[in-house]
């Protein structure tokens, strides 16, 4: 009788629901080896030939449901659940069956853990045995939205370091990414309607070096913007790897790059694209032409991007200028509104019902929480659990991102050679231990967490090694507490890890070392800040938390 175990601590992450062992036997990948798949597996099948046949040099041939070794299917009625799959080996074959596409996909990429670490090469070095255990495996994530925010717009990452980081997500199965394309130093997305947000505001002078006071700046221009047509790659990109991309364009506030290519959009008329890091007076309008405009951009923006949710951010807006705006004051008399914080909520209900009205879900960070949620918004929880746990109990969906345990770009340790650290100490095991679903909530209200993400604010992310080397492992860790269901134990998943590392660096994935940060990761003389007696934080802006 098969016996039921925890999966080998070597093998798999994130941890899968129920690993039944077959005891000998198994599947060796051959020359001879044939795949199939029906309709609606078809994707998973090319992935699988494309991605696991360039590591291994093997052909995996398209065959027939009767001679193939490796059948891949879709089956809603066998009981999987959303996104659930199961995995059979033995001498006579792989089976892989999903509840639907994204489940059989999953189902793969368990199926590539259990190869040797160099199956996640692209090109076969030669002598390897492709040998598969003979196991069975049934899995589902425990969350619907198991997401990753890229912030492109204070360093932008170009198009072939996205669809790099969609394929690092997809591996670690997770379904979101939400691109940050917008905010005071840059403006990433190319709309036609208005060129110079892309010919003006896609670049910045010069850019702020760590958190010096007086602020340092390093002299050279930085800029960059992903055109309509990346956009619909990288969409397209995603979607095959059964990955979501949701966009966001951060108003009413962080809006300085917008303001500088369209001067009309604010209240101060001509400003730079910002250089500094920080939380800045600088907002939008709430006149009509402002509205239109934004109106006008995520029409383009729903064109591009077929994802349910379209995040708006909402954060960090300050009401100086709106004070002090004669037509700002004039709208809060219009409207009937109390003051400024119900003035920022008017202003995202009107994008709330643009978006409802097109068939989509507006997203914001928990500040739009302040003067009255708009009737459809999901909330993003970052300051805390607390917006969370308020947006809930209204009934609204939430997507947990608090900044103790989801801010990536904080600091990995206390020691002094960690480059620019910034916040409060994040390290792996924190990661793994947080727990996405507040404590507070009942049984009703939690079912309105769709899950959690994690966010990488860029200001001190300025290239592809420093990414990796801030998220990773930390998101493998993350991954793990998203998708699997039952009780963590760091000890259990530390040894699961050090394995999984050694598939990173077959992936040439440049992550941080579990001992600490090699001589090349450092940056002498930059300095960051953190949370200490003698030091109150800076107004560093939403990476600041």
């Amino acid at each position: 009788m098969p016996e039921k175990s925890h999966p080998d601590p070597l093998s798999l992450v994130p941890r899968p629901l129920e690993v039944t062992s077959e005891g000998p036997g198994g599947l060796t990948l051959t020359t001879a080896t044939r795949v199939s798949a029906d309709r609606e597996a078809q994707g998973t099948l090319v992935w699988l030939q494309r991605e696991l046949g360039a590591a291994t040099g093997l052909p995996l041939a398209a065959g027939d449901e009767e001679d193939a070794q490796i059948r891949l299917s879709v089956d809603p009625g066998a009981g999987l659940g959303r996104e659930g799959y199961r995995l059979i080996i033995d001498s006579a074959g792989v089976i892989v069956v999903g509840n639907e596409p994204a489940g059989v996909f999953y189902g793969v990429q368990t199926l590539r853990q259990l190869l040797p670490a160099d199956a996640y090469r692209s090109t076969p070095l030669g002598g390897a045995e492709w040998r598969l255990p003979a196991v069975s495996i049934t899995d589902a994530p425990r969350f619907r939205w198991r997401g990753a925010m890229l912030d492109i717009a204070r360093h932008f990452q170009p198009k072939r370091e996205i669809l790099r980081f969609i394929d690092l997500l997809a591996l670690h199965k997770l379904n979101v990414l939400h691109l940050h394309l917008t905010d005071d130093q840059g403006w990433r997305v190319e709309i036609r309607r208005y060129p110079k947000l892309t010919e003006a505001a896609s670049w910045r002078t010069e850019s702020q070096v760590g958190t010096s006071r007086p602020p340092v700046f390093d002299g050279r221009p930085h800029g960059g913007f992903l055109t309509q047509d990346d956009i619909r790659e990288i969409v397209a990109y995603a979607d095959a790897r059964h990955v979501a991309v949701v966009p966001e364009i951060d108003v009413p506030g962080h809006s300085q790059a917008a303001i500088h290519a369209y001067p009309e959009l604010g209240e101060v008329g001509e400003i730079p694209v910002g250089t500094q890091w920080g939380v800045f007076d600088e907002v939008l309008a709430v006149t009509d032409n402002v509205l239109e405009f934004y109106k006008n951009v995520f029409d383009e923006l729903i064109e591009l991007f077929p994802s349910t949710y379209i995040h708006v951010g909402g954060d960090e807006c300050p009401k100086t200028q709106w004070k002090n705006s004669a037509s700002a004051q004039q709208r809060i008399r219009e409207e009937g509104l109390a003051d400024e914080d119900e003035l920022q909520s008017w202003f995202i209900r009107q994008l709330d019902d643009h978006l409802t009205k097109r068939g989509r879900r507006l997203l914001g960070w928990d500040e739009i929480l302040e003067g009255g949620l708009a009737p459809g918004a999901t909330v993003m929880s970052w300051r805390g659990e607390e917006g969370g746990i308020a947006a809930a109990r209204a009934g609204h969906d939430v997507v947990m991102a608090p900044t103790a345990s989801s801010y990536l770009d904080y600091k990995q340790s206390d020691s002094p050679d960690e480059p620019v650290p910034v916040g409060t100490l994040l390290r792996v095991e924190d990661v793994y231990e947080s727990e996405p679903v507040p404590a507070d909530l009942t049984e009703e209200e939690s079912q309105h967490v769709l899950g959690a993400q994690v966010n990488l604010w860029s200001e001190h992310i300025d290239s592809q090694r420093k990414l990796d080397y801030m998220v990773f492992p930390r998101l493998t860790a993350f991954a793990e507490k998203v998708w699997s269901e039952g009780e963590r134990d760091f000890t259990e998943f530390e040894p699961r890890l050090k394995h999984h590392l050694g598939r990173l660096d077959a992936a040439g994935v440049e992550y941080r070392p579990l001992d600490g940060p090699r001589p090349w990761h450092t940056r002498p003389g930059v300095h960051g800040w953190g949370y200490y007696p003698d030091e109150a934080p800076p107004e560093q802006g939403h990476a600041a938390g």
